[in-house]
């Protein structure tokens, strides 16, 4: 039985991923943004806990770590929580996982969605401080900071996950993705054995894919740690 925080749990993949962890049996940790929007658990389940939090606000950000680590150190931390070009986009989809990694203990697997559009990003980290990025520049960034996890720790699981085009809310209901496979790959990676690569993985459906180049540059991971640091005021353990 694993212990997992999911992050932007109160719908669409984050609670349908939360939601089946917790049917296996699971303690399961969800996060939402206002203490109204936190879900209900599967019938017959409940939640080992529940965080609440703004992830555009770094100080709420501080405060949903807090509130995290009273639970102990996670077997998995789930980022699933994002925005699609709307006010706090580049707060929640990058800054968050990386401050939220900074202030927490270390768990033993860090699991990040991405999504296929991260190959249209760019590399231009100044966007980051100018608040102009895009979707896709965040998902690129959020993609080449798992894989810097991945080489900082190598004992620890990181893995970027691209869910597919789903019909939740972000999605739209002409999404023509499977929802159900959009969450399955996040939670056999919170708790499988049989995970190869064991760590950084950019994974589709349970498949692994070769991610843009620049998720992979040395150069351009340590850049990015650089300018998340630089933006929080935050480093990460070495």
């Amino acid at each position: 039985m694993a212990s997992v925080l999911v992050t932007g749990s109160a719908g669409g993949l984050g609670l349908n991923a939360a939601a089946q962890l917790a049917r296996d049996g699971h303690d399961v940790v969800v996060h939402a943004r206002r203490a109204d929007r936190l879900p209900a658990p599967p019938e017959g389940h409940s939640w080992a806990g529940a965080v609440v939090g703004d992830l555009s606000s770094l100080d709420e950000v501080r405060e949903v770590a807090a509130a995290a680590e009273e639970h102990g150190r996670f077997d998995a931390v789930i980022h699933n929580a994002g925005l699609l070009d709307v006010a706090g986009m580049i707060e929640v989809n990058i800054v968050a996982p990386f401050a939220l990694t900074a202030l927490m203990t270390r768990p033993s697997r860090i699991i990040a969605l991405s999504s296929g559009m991260h190959r249209g990003g760019s590399t231009d980290l100044t966007r980051m401080a100018r608040g102009n990025a895009s979707y896709s520049d965040t998902k690129l960034w959020v993609t080449a900071l798992i894989m810097a996890f991945a080489e900082r720790w190598p004992d620890t699981l990181s893995h970027a996950v691209d869910p597919g085009w789903v019909p939740t809310r972000m999605g739209g209901a002409g999404a023509p993705d499977d929802l159900e496979a959009g969450h399955l790959t996040q939670t056999w990676l919170a708790t499988a054995d049989d995970i190869e690569p064991r760590t950084g993985g950019y994974w589709h459906h349970r498949v692994t894919q070769r991610p843009h180049a620049a998720a992979l540059d040395p150069g351009f991971q340590r850049a990015l740690v650089a300018a998340l640091e630089e933006r929080t005021g935050l480093t990460l353990p070495a």
